[in-house]
């Protein structure tokens, strides 16, 4: 499976961008999927994530109630629609895939196969 994120880019705070997760290969459409983000220094860190079906999400508290993780199977796509946007959500956001039915929030790096190259989002205060 190889992911490719795109959407990122420059928003004023208070704006919305929706990053998109794009996949091919055999089985995404099975897989649980997760949105992460890093910024220079720190440890990769937990946005959201979704089981197969898209019937489960799961959020960081930083950003649940402005952020909203979405998946269309038929297009193989993740999406993650931020609104509310702050300065501090500024980092390169990444996205995820597992084919192991783990269970759970799935929030740890250490759950997923698959993982994207990265798009960069900037937000200017």
């Amino acid at each position: 499976v190889q992911l490719v994120e795109s959407g990122g880019g420059l928003v004023r705070a208070g704006g919305s961008l929706t990053l998109s997760c794009a996949a091919s290969g055999g089985g995404f459409s099975s897989y649980p999927v997760g949105w992460f983000r890093q910024t220079p220094g720190k440890t990769r860190e937990f946005v959201a994530a979704i089981n197969w079906t898209g019937g489960s999400t799961y959020y960081a508290d930083s950003v649940k109630g402005r952020f909203t993780i979405a998946r269309d199977n038929a297009k193989n796509t993740v999406y993650l629609q931020m609104n509310s946007l702050k300065a501090e959500d500024t980092a390169v956001f990444y996205c995820a895939a597992t084919s192991f039915p783990w269970g759970g929030r799935y929030s740890s790096p250490a759950q997923y196969d698959y993982w994207g190259q990265g798009t960069q989002v900037t937000v200017s205060s």
